[in-house]
């Protein structure tokens, strides 16, 4: 498209400029899932897991931070969106390819790719859906979920002893798992509840403390269970809803 077509609109805000901050917060995630590409690349995989982790961490800010200084923008939107794919679409795919899936020839490359797509897709039905669904509540699993998944698997077993390739018919299994849970319709909590922010019974924060130390004390295990955690919430939870309406009596 050249650039005597594009809206007007468009280019009268970009004249204006843009926000720096929250596309400051952006751009290190971008680069921290563009390392993680480079670490693979050089076979250092639990590097490459823990950069696609950090990415995941400035993913959480960049929005948090353009919602609290009131500097969100449509370009902010685009430019998240775009940095996603790189961060958390290709970067655990060809995490994965290279760490577990090249043994598998064509099924392999085939999982890695259906993840890029399907994460991909999950974006861009995010992005035209925002401002249609409910906002405490994702539709199909993000995909900052499914690469922090992906991460955690290598740190685990890392952590275990796995410190090249691995050839694991479950790893296979997973990804394209993972990839058809972002675009299915499972609702997966968003995080994005205000209440979160407001005061809070002082046992939570003791609980918070508890959790953090865990964490500390044994990263790689218990950031897997944790995440594991967030992606079976959704189908176990439609699974149980979906058993009480059978077993609920008729009216």
């Amino acid at each position: 498209m050249t650039e005597d077509r594009r809206p007007s609109g468009r280019r009268e805000s970009l004249r204006k400029g843009v926000y720096i901050l929250p596309n400051l917060f952006t751009t290190g995630g971008l680069f921290a899932g563009f390392y993680g590409i480079v670490a693979t690349m050089d076979g250092k995989f639990h590097v490459a897991a823990w950069f696609i982790l950090i990415s995941a961490v400035f993913d959480a800010l960049d929005g948090k931070v353009a919602r609290l200084t009131n500097t969100t923008s449509r370009f902010g939107v685009e430019y998240d969106s775009l940095a996603d794919l790189v961060a958390f679409g290709l970067a655990p795919g060809l995490l994965m390819y290279a760490w577990a899936l090249k043994p598998f020839g064509k099924l392999g490359w085939l999982a890695a790719f259906l993840y890029v797509v399907c994460g991909a897709l999950r974006l861009a039905r995010f992005n035209v859906q925002s401002s249609t669904v409910e906002s405490k509540r994702f539709v199909g699993l993000p995909i900052p979920g499914a690469a922090a998944m992906v991460a955690g698997c290598v740190l685990l077993l890392h952590h275990l002893g796995y410190t090249g390739t691995v050839q694991k018919v479950s790893i296979l299994l997973l990804i394209y798992v993972l990839a058809l849970l972002m675009v299915s319709n499972f609702p997966y909590y968003a995080f994005k509840d205000p209440e979160l922010v407001k005061r809070q019974p002082f046992g939570f924060l003791v609980l918070a403390i508890v959790v953090l130390i865990v964490i500390v004390a044994q990263p790689e295990i218990m950031l897997f269970i944790f995440i594991s955690a967030y992606v079976l919430s959704a189908p176990l939870g439609s699974a149980l809803r979906w058993i009480r309406r059978r077993g609920a009596p008729a009216p």
